[in-house]
């Protein structure tokens, strides 16, 4: 039998939370449906790395000028496909001239994955606002909607913004493999609540240092940070472990946490964003307290956690967590069953390898 060929264009290495799970760990069901999955990254390590630092804007630049050269080496790889998945954008610079050279020059049929508000302008803490606006090319969302021939949506919110360019929509969240991300039996000494991130969205984190300041007057626990940095002056009071974040120890720091914290500010690209760490807690068996923004709130179902309205609730709520370890177990039960349900790859693979034998059943016809 012949295999189909779907070359994936990705931001940056499996490095990069939406690689791996936007697109690379569809990788074995759509093998089964007879189709070989390439994942081409715009950045590689090193320039991921450095692109995702703070400062350094010339370097920056220059990792981006790099990229730009090797992408447009995949156009070559393009002709040889079936079909290409752009997931977010081809090259994270520039206008929309990959986008249209593959769809209109070359006639591939394009299938766009967005699973976060990428349309609204976003003034990223990593690079600044001169850099995002330097590299960021506002109509390019608007270009690939309408030249994709199916747009898979991370949610409603963005399901409901693609809709307006191009009628071919479909839902598929980011999930996890339930296989992978699963409970363990944890022996903390003193309960560890936990948030999992970014130097970019750290900032989330900030936003409920002083509810948790208050706590650390009431209750004692350990804060665990990773793959953020908060400053010592900003975590007067509270206990507080940071770690690195690193891809072979991802699964081990959600299942080390008793309590996972998802604080987010509501803002036009927040309220788009897909609730994946939300996920990632429940799978885990980690209960979490979040921020009632957007998806998260079909996520954190009642039962599986707390949903916090305004900044008051969080001491309470994360209060009856650290007393009752009984309620915490219970609540864990729910959220994973929920995940399992709802929210994992043997839910949404097959979803996912509909949409592309859809696309590519259509180019055949």
């Amino acid at each position: 039998m012949s295999r189909e060929r779907l070359l994936a264009l990705v931001p940056a290495p499996r490095v990069l939370a939406t690689t791996r799970f936007r697109v690379e760990q569809f990788a074995p069901a759509l093998n089964r449906a007879g189709i070989e999955l390439v994942v081409r990254p715009f950045l590689d390590e090193e320039g991921f790395a450095v692109l995702y630092s703070q400062g350094g804007a010339l370097r920056k630049i220059r990792a981006a000028a790099v990229a730009v050269a090797r992408r447009i080496g995949d156009l070559v790889r393009a002709q040889g496909a079936t079909a290409v998945l752009i997931h977010r954008e081809a090259a994270l610079v520039g206008p929309p001239i990959l986008e249209w050279a593959i769809a209109r020059a070359l006639g591939r049929p394009v299938i766009f994955d967005l699973d976060d508000a990428i349309w609204v302008p976003y003034a990223s803490p990593t690079y600044g606002a001169f850099l995002s606006r330097l590299f960021k090319s506002p109509g390019k969302t608007h270009f690939t909607l309408g030249a994709a021939s199916a747009v898979i949506c991370g949610n409603p919110y963005v399901r409901d913004y693609a809709a307006r360019y191009n009628a071919h929509t479909t839902i598929i969240p980011t999930v996890v493999d339930t296989e992978i991300f699963r409970p363990i039996q944890r022996h903390n000494a003193v309960p560890v609540l936990g948030w999992i991130g970014t130097h970019s969205t750290v900032q989330y984190l900030r936003a409920i240092l002083p509810a948790l300041r208050r706590l650390a007057e009431q209750r004692r626990f350990l804060l665990r940070v990773v793959g953020g940095t908060l400053e010592p002056s900003e975590t007067t009071g509270i206990d507080v472990e940071h770690r690195p974040w690193a891809l072979d120890r991802e699964v081990g720091d959600f299942q080390s946490l008793d309590i996972g914290l998802y604080p987010v500010v509501e803002d036009a690209w927040s309220v788009g964003k897909s609730g994946f760490k939300a996920i990632q807690y429940l799978a885990c068996g980690v209960p979490v307290v979040a921020s009632r923004v957007g998806v998260t709130a079909d996520i954190v179902k009642d039962g599986c956690g707390f949903l916090v309205d305004h900044e008051d609730q969080w001491v309470p709520r994360l209060t009856e967590l650290i007393d009752d370890s009984e309620k915490r177990q219970q609540i864990a039960a729910a959220g994973r069953a929920e995940v399992v349900a709802n929210w994992s790859l043997a839910a949404h693979a097959p979803r996912f390898v509909d949409v592309v034998l859809s696309v590519l059943n259509e180019r055949k016809a």
